[in-house]
């Protein structure tokens, strides 16, 4: 599976652009501000129905218009399969696979897999649960499409229930009932979450700890920590526990919106106790790790982007990608860098299929095909 063919409209800073991509590896070099991760990023929309910066539609719309679109063909098997993804100010979002729309968005998630390997990973480390959460979902529903539906519709009971708390503080009645209808939806699909989320974790976390020990020279033990209240209790008895200061609080203080990944390096939080290095490495095992479940599940080899890695991380570890690239491990690639000269020696000594394009003053330019 490659993306053969690439076309934005008022996609960020394009009006125009038009790419024929390699099967295998793709380069994109230029200033910072000239639009490499935004290629990325379409890239990304056509797989994901989203962009992978900006949750609002409207930022992604080109400066002083009123809509964007993107266009890809995918190759799969030498069958050609036609992806359209639009966005207008007042509209809502299309996605039309082989020109035909989808009734549900959420039927497209998982059919073009993808990774990506980007400058702000750190913050999978710095920043606060919901991001992991995020993260750790972001994998499954490439895969599984009623975990997708199950995630979505825990996000919107959990907002109702919520809602009813709020109202029920205002008028001080607490209305049992009520409230217990929502109960029994969330405990239904919450439960489902939580066991899928333990599952995965448990294929997951080998394929990490195998990654870890292969890109960097630390061999210390790295784990991830699932922690979350579902572990050691039901959740109906969470819930029931709960009452009184869901109550006072106007909020659902219990359920898997409250999990958190520990991520680990000798028993300790990598957060606090993980050198730099230790912790480069610690995303880059993690995004491995990723395709490699994805490559496994999928039966087929997922899209690559790098964003950036070369600034990022230091040779040792580009090093190790470069070498999962030209071994096969991966299928199409696509990277982005700032410096044309180190892109031009490491694409000329690379013996596999692949393209270089430069970007300059908002032109393209194929450089080595």
């Amino acid at each position: 599976m490659y993306l053969q063919t690439l076309q934005l409209t008022n996609f960020k800073n394009y009006e125009s652009l038009n790419l024929e991509l390699s099967p295998g590896l793709n380069g994109f070099v230029g200033n910072n501000g000239c639009g490499k991760t935004n290629i990325l990023d379409a890239v990304y929309y056509l797989s994901m129905c989203k962009s992978y910066l900006n949750s609002n539609d409207r930022q992604n719309i080109r400066f002083d218009q009123s809509f964007f679109s993107i266009s890809g063909n995918w190759n799969i098997s030498q069958k050609m399969t036609n992806v359209h993804c639009a966005f207008k100010i007042g509209a809502k979002k299309v996605i039309k696979l082989n020109k035909k729309e989808y009734e549900k968005i959420s039927e497209h998630i998982g059919r073009f897999p993808l990774v990506f390997i980007s400058p702000y990973d750190g913050d999978l480390i710095a920043e606060g649960s919901e991001m992991r959460r995020k993260w750790m979902d972001g994998i499954l529903v490439q895969l599984d499409k009623n975990y997708l539906e199950d995630i979505v519709r825990y996000s919107k009971i959990l907002e109702q229930r919520n809602a009813l708390l709020k109202n029920m503080f205002e008028h001080r009645l607490f209305d049992r009932d009520s409230i217990d209808i929502w109960d029994v939806q969330l405990i239904e699909v919450g439960e489902r979450i939580h066991q899928r989320r333990k599952i995965f974790l448990e294929e997951f976390i080998p394929v990490f700890q195998k990654f870890y020990k292969e890109i960097g020279s630390e061999s210390e033990l790295v784990g991830l920590e699932y922690r979350s209240q579902l572990n050691d209790a039901s959740f109906a008895s969470l819930i029931a526990g709960s009452e009184k200061k869901d109550a006072i609080t106007q909020y659902t203080n219990c359920g898997i919106h409250k999990d958190d990944l520990i991520f680990t390096i000798k028993g300790y939080p990598v957060k606090k106790f993980g050198s730099q290095g230790q912790q480069k490495s610690f995303i880059i095992a993690l995004r491995l790790a990723q395709y490699d479940w994805l490559k496994q599940h999928k039966e087929l080899k997922p899209i690559l982007l790098l964003d950036d890695i070369f600034d990022k991380l230091d040779n040792q570890r580009v090093g190790k990608l470069i070498e999962l690239v030209t071994a096969d491990y991966f299928g199409q690639v696509l990277v982005t860098d700032t410096d044309p000269r180190r892109m031009l020696e490491l694409f000329k000594s690379l013996p596999i299929e692949k393209k270089l394009f430069q970007l300059e003053n908002g032109e393209i330019e194929v450089i080595i095909d």
